[in-house]
């Protein structure tokens, strides 16, 4: 995804924490013009926030038709996430082979910038954070088709930001969780990391 500046981060990170706030509904549709003043913003600037918004899954596009808030039924949701347990806990015994010191080090990294991102970025800054964690803690697995297939699935639900951080508690859960994997894949605990994968996935606090 190309970069975009500082303004630009703002200003999708303003409407992104909107859309979570519940300003616009789930499959509420986001017309450009009030869009532009609402937040004093251009039409090119509105457009490449949106499009940086539909690259992160919390808006969708619809071609001829414009852009409305990322929804999903309940139902398909639900589906999405007993596949995503069953790949994702049967990828914590694939990757522990594969996990070195230097790796847990670079995971430990990502772990603690998303913890000082709560205090000091963006809602944006968090939710990319939190994808480049996981991405890299599924590119341990020996099998490059199941890291693939796990991405996949991801990438078909909305963002964390519109579904599942809702509340501050449940980011905090949420990073607490990536430190916690951590733990498990230090002590090599296998089903200590498919339990906490787990708890992270349905988004419990236990």
């Amino acid at each position: 995804m190309p970069k975009i500046n500082t303004d630009s981060t703002e200003l999708v990170d303003r409407i992104a924490r909107d859309i979570q706030a519940g300003a616009y509904g789930a499959g509420a549709w986001l017309k450009q013009i009030d869009l532009q003043e609402r937040y004093d913003a251009t039409r090119l600037e509105i457009r490449r926030a949106l499009d940086h918004l539909t690259a992160r899954r919390v808006v969708a596009h619809l071609p001829n038709r414009g852009y409305h808030v990322h929804t999903i039924s309940a139902e398909h949701h639900g589906h999405l996430v007993e596949i995503r347990i069953l790949l994702e806990t049967g990828a914590a015994a694939d990757l522990m082979p594969q996990v070195t010191a230097a790796k847990v080090r670079a995971l430990r990294t990502l772990a603690e910038r998303f913890v000082d991102l709560l205090q000091n970025g963006t809602l944006m800054q968090q939710y990319e954070t939190n994808l480049a964690f996981h991405t890299a803690l599924y590119e341990l697995c020996a099998n490059p088709e199941l890291a693939s297939l796990i991405q996949e699935i991801r990438s078909r639900a909305p963002s964390a930001p519109t579904t599942q951080w809702l509340t501050r508690r449940r980011i905090e859960v949420s990073a607490q969780e990536h430190l916690d994997m951590i733990d498990a894949l230090e002590a090599r605990d296998v089903k200590r990391l498919q339990k906490i994968i787990a708890n992270h996935i349905r988004q419990t606090d236990s």
